[in-house]
């Protein structure tokens, strides 16, 4: 299994609730643990602008590349500008980029990914699942859609399938809005610079599933394939009930590719979400995923998305749990029963 990291993703942004910092931590504790080893970890490239260009509009592009974003779109960012902040998200979202080209054996720009160096069915990116981003404006703490412009990369390598399970407790309303431009009204009714890709019809080959807490950021929450929205105070044993009703449906979709997108925030100590997942729920919930990946036989590219307990260290462990799951399922035998936990 191979884990794409860099140190540059602990951008400064000043005191927030988005705490950078949690990448270098799950980074050294699964060195620490041996759940990976510094071989196994890849240095990702950036994304490069015309990457970038295959899902956001030029005129946001160059806006956010100059620092001339209007105040309202700095709001709706909800982070600071600075040449700093765009290139470390701009190093992330080219992370997602090298971990799906490593999952599926495919090259990307002059990097020769292939069999021979390592790839393999799994691959996680310690960083990535910024979700919120649309194609002409960035949203909260999301200035690029990683997982999006991924998925155009790989299909421009000709892996044109593709399915994106969204588990983060925030509605993935930018990738829904992306692939399926038709599932609600825009946003800003008098911003006219997406008429054409408003008018577009669904991408048929890009399976959007997000489950999420229904009451909760975002206000605007766009159709994609599937969405379930889930009450206030879910807890494990309902989560993981609509979980396993759900994933056959995307499965079914005959994915070449599946991207999860891990997010540790249905935590019950989040600061952000209200589902009230436990520990021992939320790794039961990536063991379903993986489980179900795996078993079809499909790459699949883990990214972290959001996570803001009181207690950094309580995000790291669960985003560590993740990546301890995806090890376990790469080696044959070691795989642990899943047993669901009692209800509530």
């Amino acid at each position: 299994m191979k884990v794409v990291y860099s140190a540059r993703y602990h951008i400064d942004i000043g005191p927030h609730v988005f705490p950078t910092l949690k990448y270098h931590m799950v980074h050294a504790r699964l060195l620490e643990a041996r759940v990976v080893s510094p071989a196994d970890v890849v240095e990702p490239e950036p994304a490069t602008w015309d990457e970038l260009g295959l899902v956001h509009t030029t005129d946001y592009l160059t806006k956010i590349r100059a620092g001339t974003l209007e105040p309202d779109e700095l709001v709706m960012l909800q982070l600071p500008w600075s040449e700093a902040m765009v290139e470390g998200f701009r190093l992330m979202a080219g992370g997602t980029i090298d971990a799906a080209c490593l999952a599926c054996g495919v090259k990307r720009g002059r990097t020769p990914f292939s069999a021979k160096k390592g790839y393999g069915p799994f691959s996680v990116h310690i960083g990535g699942g910024l979700h919120h981003a649309f194609p002409n404006h960035g949203e909260g703490f999301c200035p690029f859609n990683d997982v999006a412009v991924a998925v155009r990369v790989l299909q421009s390598r000709g892996i044109e399938r593709i399915a994106i399970v969204d588990l983060d407790v925030h509605h993935g309303n930018g990738t829904a809005f992306i692939f399926n431009p038709r599932g609600a009204p825009p946003p800003r009714g008098e911003d006219r610079r997406l008429d054409r890709r408003l008018s577009a019809p669904a991408d048929a080959d890009v399976f959007t599933f997000s489950m999420h807490q229904q009451h909760n950021y975002p206000m605007w929450k766009p159709r994609g394939s599937l969405d379930v929205g889930l009450p206030d105070g879910t807890h494990d044993a309902t989560f993981l009930n609509e979980l396993e009703r759900a994933l056959p449906a995307v499965m079914a979709s005959r994915p070449e590719c599946v991207f999860y997108l891990a997010g540790a925030d249905p935590y019950e100590d989040d600061q952000l979400g209200g589902l009230r997942l436990t520990k021992a729920g939320l790794r039961a919930r990536d063991r379903m995923v993986i489980d179900a990946v795996r078993a079809a036989g499909i790459p699949l590219v883990i990214t972290l998305a959001g996570g803001y307990a009181r207690r950094v260290e309580d995000t790291v462990a669960i985003h560590v749990a993740t990546i301890e799951e995806a090890g376990a399922s790469t080696q044959s035998g070691s795989r642990s029963t899943y047993v669901r936990p009692p209800s509530e």
